[in-house]
């Protein structure tokens, strides 16, 4: 027998049950998520009179942020910053979680930032919210449609971009005071650019020595890559063959964490008096070291991984070699024939 319409009780559920044909033809049949009867006539109703609105008028019916929060860490669970994610999304609860995604403007993100600002945190740290919050709207706009417009979110200046990065004497001091396998993987990391997690993770089947080539299948971003191996990160690599039959970076015998600013690597910068420096740092001293060797921008981008120029548009202010002809213009012994042609112009 056809079960009628409307909500009904199931016997292997304490919830209200959802059995309708929506305004717009839509077949639903779903857990109303509620014991109480009022409650799930009345989400019965919103759907109808959504669906109605969107079939007639095309009215989109208004979805919460905390729905949209659920799909959204749902698409981004596999990424390793996730749990940063997670952690985020919990803090912008007090501000959002009450919320529809309509509901969300200029003055809600206002609130947002002075709530934070006030807490103490820099605006590196409110940053980081207000990307979170924009992820989240620009893709129920643009992905699911959830939404035609959203509030432009802006973020804080005053944030202060890390320029950490080491000399080649000072790479070869603190190099020189690590333990053979913190070395080698500082070495490493010099050489390719690999984040702590690429290296630790690395694997024996993932490296072509013949071909210079090793392939991350895991990255910050997502997305795998090759990566072209020169003569120092081969060498490196080279040291280590026979210590592990599966993993090419290892300490005793036994697979590192990708964590590996433990007790070693402060010992080693505190041997070497390098101070204010954190394992990823060697990333940024890569990406210096290339830039000022002549390495274009767009080269660098797609040896270290980066989705935009944006990231690596930090690193142009090592290279000077383009500019080079332009600052020689005022040289001395030159500065009469501009002058003298300046007049002549205006003459």
């Amino acid at each position: 027998m056809a079960r009628t319409e409307g909500i009904y009780k199931r016997p292997d559920s304490g919830f209200w049950w959802i059995n309708a044909t929506l305004p717009n033809g839509q077949r639903i049949r779903q857990s109303a998520g509620t014991e109480n009867r009022e409650d799930a006539e009345a989400l019965l109703a919103k759907l109808k009179l959504d669906a109605y609105r969107g079939h007639h008028f095309g009215i989109k019916p208004q979805r919460s942020w905390q729905e949209a929060v659920i799909r959204y860490l749902d698409i981004k669970r596999g990424l390793r910053s996730f749990k940063d994610l997670q952690r985020i999304c919990r803090l912008l609860d007090p501000y959002l979680g009450t919320m529809t995604l309509n509901q969300i403007n200029g003055d809600v993100v206002w609130r947002v930032v002075q709530g934070e600002s006030k807490k103490g945190n820099k605006p590196a740290t409110v940053n980081r919210y207000l990307a979170t919050m924009r992820s989240v709207l620009r893709m129920a706009r643009d992905e699911w449609q959830w939404l035609d417009t959203i509030p432009k979110i802006r973020m804080l200046h005053g944030e202060v971009e890390r320029d950490r990065w080491l000399t080649r004497v000072e790479a070869d001091r603190l190099i020189a005071c690590c333990a053979p396998h913190l070395a080698a993987l500082v070495r490493y990391a010099l050489a390719t650019g690999c984040r702590a997690a690429e290296i630790t993770g690395l694997e024996w089947d993932r490296v072509d020595l013949a071909r210079n080539t090793a392939w991350l299948n895991q990255t910050k971003n997502g997305t795998p890559r090759g990566v072209p191996l020169n003569l120092d990160a081969v060498q490196v690599l080279r040291e280590q063959i026979g210590k592990h039959p599966r993993f090419c970076f290892t300490y005793e015998g036994q697979p590192l964490r990708a964590d590996v600013t433990n007790t070693a690597w402060h010992t080693a910068l505190k041997r070497s008096g390098i101070t204010d420096f954190r394992f990823h740092d060697l990333r940024h001293t890569w990406a210096s070291w290339h830039r000022q060797a002549g390495t274009s921008c767009d080269e660098l981008k797609d040896l270290g991984g980066w989705k935009s120029r944006q990231m690596v548009d930090r690193y142009a202010k090592f290279a000077t070699e383009n500019l080079l002809s332009a600052a020689s213009r005022i040289e001395s012994g030159g500065g009469r024939d501009v002058t003298q042609r300046s007049r002549f112009r205006h003459a």
